[in-house]
């Protein structure tokens, strides 16, 4: 009997009242995207990407990309992404279970047959524990095997909580402002090993830090935040774009 009603818990209530929750909250948020055009660009060339983002910013993105499905994401066979694989399954998108160190050839395989079809990829680049801010190899093995640009996507909050976890996690308060900016396009060649790998590595690494650090510096600046914020949006296609 116990051990029916943990499995009740962790396998339905957890995920469906978390979730419950989370798109409550996302619902009172005011979205705006920033330099839309990279993301599009990217999918009138190649119909898919990789969306790369920080742990510690990935909160908005929960329901937002709900939006640009069919979409999938790896999740580790641990027992926590067993959770967090459940959620990803009520919202629609395709979980791929596998990590570098286990199950990791076969999820990478999945991905590559997923983004042949369409499916665009999600990737939190430091996850699940860190360190804070590092890019992972796996980003760019994803990006080599699926063939499809990473594509840096960078979520910023006007007013937040900040948590006491190993990244400092961010949730947007109810009724902030969130910009969802989107970096330019970024190649990972398949023969790309070695040194090279490193660097491309570093400098994605770096690439993402510098996208997060301006577009925080945005909401210091009241007449951009303005016009940002001043503009209409229309839903096209499951996608918002800046008029």
């Amino acid at each position: 009997m116990r051990r029916s009603l943990l499995f009740f818990i962790y396998r339905y209530l957890i995920p469906y009242g978390g979730l419950l929750l989370v798109k409550a909250l996302s619902a009172t948020y005011r979205v705006r995207l920033y330099d839309p055009e990279n993301e599009q660009t990217v999918l009138d060339g190649h119909q898919s990407l990789i969306y790369a983002s920080w742990h510690q910013r990935f909160f908005p993105g929960i329901t937002f990309f709900s939006s640009r499905k069919p979409i999938a994401i790896m999740i580790s066979q641990s027992r926590d992404g067993e959770m967090v694989a459940r959620v990803v399954d009520i919202l629609g998108w395709r979980s791929v279970r596998g990590s570098s160190t286990r199950g990791g050839v076969a999820a990478l395989k999945r991905l590559k047959d997923l983004a042949r079809k369409g499916y665009k990829i999600g990737h939190i680049v430091d996850g699940p524990k860190g360190p804070f801010g590092y890019v992972k190899p796996g980003l760019l093995r994803i990006a080599q095997v699926a063939g499809k640009p990473v594509v840096p996507t960078i979520t910023s909050a006007q007013k937040k909580w900040v948590f006491n976890s190993w990244d400092r996690f961010m949730v947007p308060k109810p009724f902030s402002r969130v910009i969802i900016r989107f970096g330019k396009a970024i190649d990972v060649p398949a023969e790309l090993e070695g040194d090279a790998f490193e660097q491309k590595r570093a400098s994605i690494e770096q690439r993402l830090k510098e996208l997060y650090e301006d577009t925080d510096r945005m909401w210091a600046d009241p007449d951009k935040i303005a016009a940002i914020f001043s503009k209409w949006t229309t839903k096209r296609s499951g996608h918002i774009r800046q008029s």
